[in-house]
């Protein structure tokens, strides 16, 4: 005998969908997609804010474990931390922001393939040590960068990161979503044990590393072209002369 599956409190998806393409406040966003959810699921609206109040309540510690490492890193960056590191990575002349990234990526993807994702991150690693790295790395070769440029740097060190944990992360068999492809797999039929399906992500994270390694490499190469053709390097006020 089928059971009818409800999909409409699927419109939660939707609607962060919509709010994250507007870009409309992400708390208020995420919700009303819990409101939204909850009502699709014909739950009362005093039932779904007192849910909502009671995963606030325990998860309130959560809020202090998050807090604290974004005001260390901030005090680290007021006393000259991103300085530091541009200044560092200015020493060593062979370095660009590919090699460099190639480097994170390479051992993000193995730490989180033994379970330490937390050794990187965007507010811990990222912004405070790699993107200032990778500028230093960039400006240290070709001088200052265009902002367009500047900020394309910056987008690659986080793509970096979010890919180096993403497929990393697949192949620790005590990773959350393993156990959950093995449930899925079992409610279907198929009893496959957790280290096998961990173990047959390792080719999938192999191919995601040469795939973005690739990518950074055509990333430097664009850099290069971009900032050492001829029209890089007039400036808006010698082009405005010559004409």
């Amino acid at each position: 005998m089928q059971t009818v599956v409800n999909l409409w409190p699927l419109l939660g998806v939707f609607v962060i969908v919509v709010g994250f393409v507007l870009r409309f406040n992400p708390l208020l966003v995420v919700s009303l997609a819990a409101i939204v959810t909850g009502l699709a699921a014909s739950f009362s609206l005093e039932h779904i804010i007192t849910l909502m109040g009671e995963g606030f309540l325990q998860t309130r510690a959560l809020q202090l474990i998050l807090l604290l490492p974004l005001a260390v890193i901030g005090l680290l960056e007021r006393h000259g931390l991103r300085l530091h590191a541009q200044n560092w990575i200015a020493k060593f002349q062979r370095a660009t922001v590919g090699r460099l990234l190639i480097m994170y990526l390479f051992v993000r993807e193995t730490t989180a393939a033994v379970g330490l994702t937390s050794l990187g991150g965007h507010p811990q690693m990222v912004r405070p040590l790699l993107a200032p790295m990778a500028e230093g790395a960039a400006e240290n070769k070709f001088g200052k960068l265009p902002e367009a440029l500047r900020h394309k740097v910056l987008a690659m060190c986080a793509a970096t990161d979010n890919v180096g944990l993403f497929f990393g992360e697949d192949v620790f068999v005590a990773f959350g979503a393993i156990a959950l492809m093995h449930t899925f797999l079992l409610g279907s039929g198929l009893d496959v044990e957790p280290l096998h399906i961990a173990f047959w992500g390792i080719p999938t994270a192999i191919c995601a590393f040469i795939v973005h390694a690739l990518r950074l490499y055509r990333f430097d190469l664009q850099l290069t072209r971009q900032l050492t053709s001829p029209q890089s390097s007039i400036t808006p006020g010698s082009r405005e002369a010559a004409q």
